[in-house]
């Protein structure tokens, strides 16, 4: 497993951690209006899933914003964000910030795609701050698991393994 840490302490990550190659794992998360959303939901598309801890915080909602300016610019790609806030939160984040490209998706009921991807931390019934890159055929092709949570991950090699699944 990925060893991470937040706030420099160590915490323990639950679930299976991916690797490039893999077949993503399927997983049912909420979206903003409540309705489950799978993996499968975005079929034949690049996918960048963010994960982030809570997008109510500074860097998690700089990760978002970054995503959301690079996914417009990004071919049959949609981005999806992934925390453990309520969807209501997450709708109404959305709205005051004016975000568009991206789709934000909550793990809070069952941390489902947290434990199907290794990034449910134990200790906070929080997702660990992790990039994945999935493409058309559901594969992995790019895998961050960002080492200390409360820093950003590496934008650059993300959104380059986006353009090459695409």
């Amino acid at each position: 497993m990925a060893s991470i840490t937040f706030k420099n302490n160590p915490v323990t990550l639950l679930g299976n951690e991916v690797k490039v190659g893999d077949k993503a794992p399927e997983f049912t998360v909420l979206a903003n209006d409540l309705s489950p959303f799978h993996l499968k939901d975005s079929a034949e598309k690049v996918k960048i899933i963010s994960v982030v801890p809570s997008l109510d915080t500074g860097v998690c909602d700089a990760q978002t914003r970054k995503f959301n300016e690079e996914a417009a610019k990004l071919n049959n790609t949609e981005v999806l964000t992934i925390s453990v806030d309520l969807p209501f939160a997450q709708r109404r984040w959305c709205g005051d910030n004016g975000l568009e490209h991206v789709i934000t998706l909550s793990d809070h009921r069952d941390l489902s795609f947290g434990q199907a991807y290794g990034v449910a931390i134990e200790e906070m019934r929080l997702l660990a701050r992790a990039v994945f890159v999935i493409d058309t055929n559901d594969k992995i092709t790019h895998v961050e698991y960002v080492q200390e949570a409360t820093n950003h991950p590496n934008y650059d090699e993300a959104i380059e393994a986006a353009k090459k699944a695409a």
